[in-house]
């Protein structure tokens, strides 16, 4: 599997993670309770899964890895990329607050909640879309087939010490668990 392959393989899963958050914003928007702990653990899914680790992997390895094949940083895909990762970050930041805020029992943190999650996913859908079709094609025409193996490794050193062994794992249980609470 190439560098590319496993990154729109990681898309699927923040992908599923943007629909359960959609789902979650419909159900609070409806006066609906949802659990605390399940919205904690989306953020850290947010934080931990698509940020630090797959937005990690992006900005650490693949974007160096583009420029030195001439790909800009400015001006390009790469820079619109950085400042979306940004964005989202924002949103995720806003959403932890909100989260914390409901926990202890704030009635106006729901809005807070619905508001950074629907921005999150709206921006990181468009995101992932640019991705997989632009820039994941770029790469693919710029990137050997030894770079993109040199990238896979690299990828896995990242996943051990940003997100620790076996965790990667455990978001993907998580997925599945909130997967079936949420979307059926």
């Amino acid at each position: 599997m190439s560098a590319t392959e496993l990154l729109k393989e990681e898309h699927r899963a923040i992908k599923l993670m943007l629909s359960i958050l959609s789902e979650v914003s419909q159900r609070l928007e409806a006066n609906e309770k949802v659990d605390p702990q399940d919205l904690s653990q989306m953020v850290e899914f947010i934080r931990v899964f698509a940020d630090r680790c797959h937005h990690g992997k992006e900005e650490d390895l693949l974007f160096p890895a583009l420029e030195e094949t001439g790909v800009p940083r400015e001006g390009g895909p790469i820079g619109v990329m950085l400042v979306e990762h940004d964005e989202g970050r924002a949103y995720a930041r806003g959403l932890a607050e909100a989260v914390r805020r409901y926990r202890d029992g704030e009635e106006d943190a729901v809005r807070d909640i619905i508001e950074n999650a629907r921005n999150y996913a709206n921006l990181l859908t468009q995101h992932i879309d640019k991705e997989d079709n632009i820039l994941y094609v770029i790469a693919d025409l710029h990137l050997s087939p030894e770079k993109q193996e040199e990238l896979v490794k690299e990828f896995e050193r990242v996943e051990e010490e940003r997100v620790g062994a076996g965790l990667h794992e455990e978001f993907h249980h998580l997925l599945h668990h909130l997967k079936s609470t949420y979307l059926g």
